[in-house]
């Protein structure tokens, strides 16, 4: 039997990352900009089809592991994949989103997103998102393998997992200048 790590919910959240219990860190002023900007794109592609979210919850079990949750910056699940859930699984589902967005934090490790990463590949999501608000960069990985990066000048993000999704990464990280 498969055994359920629990943790209790925190402000920030917490995370089980490597075998340990992570908080979350308190988002900056760039994080949480980038955060809103990518929140509001899947947002708007989501209508109609599934729901985007920030920092929900989901209880992830890739297979022959333990089951914990995972905080995602941003994720959107796909109506098909919540209609079969209810009550406390549709507040924090048992399966896994489609996309994944994390905004690194200067504090975060990257033995701790490597991680992530893997747990979010094996548990099937079809879409991860690794942005870099110092680098100005999102890292791609897709479900397919294909693994690639586009930077801050770029404008569209169009990923083979999802061929109408068209992520303006350059208005994206226009959300962060300070307009005076």
């Amino acid at each position: 039997m498969v055994r359920e790590i629990v943790l209790p919910e925190t402000e920030p959240e917490t995370e089980w990352i490597l075998g340990r219990a992570v908080q979350k860190v308190s988002p900056t002023r760039t994080h949480s900009r980038l955060q809103s900007a990518f929140l509001i794109a899947l947002d708007r592609w989501a209508a109609g089809r599934g729901e985007a979210g920030v920092e929900w919850r989901f209880r992830a079990s890739p297979p022959g592991e333990e089951i914990r949750p995972l905080v995602p910056d941003v994720a959107y699940i796909s109506y098909d994949r919540l209609r079969p859930l209810h009550g406390a699984d549709r507040e924090v589902p048992p399966v896994a989103p489609e996309i994944v967005v994390e905004v690194l934090s200067p504090d975060d490790r990257k033995k701790r997103v490597d991680e992530k990463i893997r747990v979010y590949r094996a548990w099937g999501v079809d879409l991860i998102l690794i942005v870099d608000p110092i680098e100005r960069k999102v890292d791609v990985y897709e479900r397919s393998g294909a693994v690639w990066s586009c930077d801050a000048n770029e404008d569209a993000l169009s990923p083979q997992s999802f061929p109408d999704l068209h992520l303006s990464v350059r208005d994206i990280f226009a959300k962060t200048q300070i307009r005076v």
